[in-house]
């Protein structure tokens, strides 16, 4: 049986979408095979099926580590933020230094000999793979996960953030670029994406899309008394940032309400997930026809809830190109219930759904998304159990197409 070394940022699957991404891909390298090891820097011990899960301790005997704290202490103290210098001098924070040493050490202790190693993280921070850079005889067998652009300002608009030490990450990135045999991304518009800044990556990069997290949890909920399987249930779920605008999105519910106004009996939009940018007018706008969450709501209740409503929403910013793969795009694959994609013209979604398929609007467009929801509102009064029916799709986030990536590179 062939053996995974497996190096993971985090491994909770209620902390970011990223660590939900992370241990889908987790499970389903057990599912096709796969002997695996995860180390994982969670702090707080957690157990998969079917894998060997150690939690990698913070060195806490390290001059980065003193630097750290006594810049903690500092800031509280004085209320002044160095952050922003100290990553301009140094690249990357105290903590991330010390987090990478931590994970290197873990690595030297835990390596057995595995066939590959796959580097995961979350968010911006990519610690793993910075750990992986002091392991020049590992490098024939990294494969460095990329699951978002990096560093920020190689982010598409409208995001358009330039990080502090911005020269230093670029050259981080671009020794991993060089390093790691493999690289891979959640989908093809990223893999071009980062290809067109650091070259290598067309080379040595291979496509793993986010995969399907089947729940090991067998107990029976009650589903949540914001949901009424008899009406026609609209669902966003996810975090609405500053560049995901909901606006238009309820503009167009408004407007789809006002042409049909049955539908005010017969349906609701809802909202799960945080969106402390658009908190007040969330707030404004919740009635019996809109409910939003408030705040996170726990993985398996989102799950739920998903294969549960009538259409799942996938909103992606006002941009001219998203290259990312939403990491619930499988799970509203699996969920077998119409997508409403609300993206610029160049997306991936947009790519795996084909050209000819019917629910799409730029995020904006009012008008086409209220005309889009009627389409889907008349479907739902004709058959109120529609379907994706996508066994491409399946099969493109599940086992099958995973266990081909994988054994081409082993």
């Amino acid at each position: 049986m062939k053996s995974i070394l497996i190096i993971s940022e985090s491994i909770d699957i209620e902390d970011s979408s990223a660590s939900k991404v992370n241990v889908a891909l987790i499970l389903n390298l057990v599912k096709i095979g796969y002997q695996l090891k995860v180390l994982h820097y969670t702090r707080k011990e957690i157990q998969l099926d079917g894998v060997d899960c150690i939690i990698i301790p913070e060195v806490k005997f390290s001059l980065n580590y003193v630097l750290s704290r006594t810049q903690r202490v500092f800031q509280r103290l004085t209320k002044i933020n160095v952050s922003k210098y100290l990553e301009n001098v140094f690249g990357h924070s105290f903590t991330f230094f010390n987090d990478s040493k931590s994970i290197a050490k873990a690595v030297k202790k835990y390596y057995n000999n595995e066939d590959l190693v796959i580097t995961l993280s979350k968010g911006a921070s990519f610690r793993p793979h910075h750990a992986m850079l002091s392991f020049p005889s590992l490098h024939n067998r990294w494969l460095a996960y990329i699951h978002d652009p990096y560093p920020f300002h190689y982010y598409p608009r409208p995001y358009n953030w330039v990080e502090a030490g911005y020269q230093f990450k670029e050259d981080f990135f671009r020794k991993v670029s060089e390093s790691a045999k493999y690289s891979a991304f959640p989908s093809l518009l990223l893999k071009e994406w980062m290809g067109s800044y650091f070259p290598n990556f067309l080379k040595t990069g291979i496509i793993i899309p986010h995969q399907n997290l089947d729940s090991n949890n067998n107990e029976v909920f009650e589903l949540p008394n914001y949901l009424d399987t008899s009406k026609f249930n609209i669902l966003h779920a996810g975090n609405l940032m500053k560049q995901r605008s909901p606006k238009a999105l309820i503009k167009g519910y408004r407007l789809f309400l006002e042409k049909f106004p049955e539908a005010e009996k017969k349906s609701k939009l809802l909202l799960l997930g945080n969106a402390s940018y658009y908190q007040e007018y969330l707030n404004n706008q919740i009635d019996k026809n809109v409910y939003w969450s408030k705040g996170n709501v726990s993985f398996l209740e989102t799950l739920q809830v998903q294969n549960t409503v009538s259409v799942n929403i996938i909103l992606e910013s006002k941009s001219e190109i998203s290259p990312f793969l939403p990491g619930k795009f499988p799970h509203c694959v699996a969920a077998n219930k119409p997508i409403l994609l609300l993206g610029p013209y160049y997306s991936e979604t947009k790519r795996l759904l084909g050209e000819n398929y019917p629910f799409i609007s730029e995020a904006n467009d009012v008008e086409s998304i209220t005309r889009l929801l009627e389409d889907l509102y008349n479907n739902w009064k004709n058959n109120i159990n529609q379907e994706l029916n996508r066994i491409d799709l399946e099969e493109y986030v599940g086992p099958i197409y995973l266990k081909k990536t994988i054994e081409s590179i082993i």
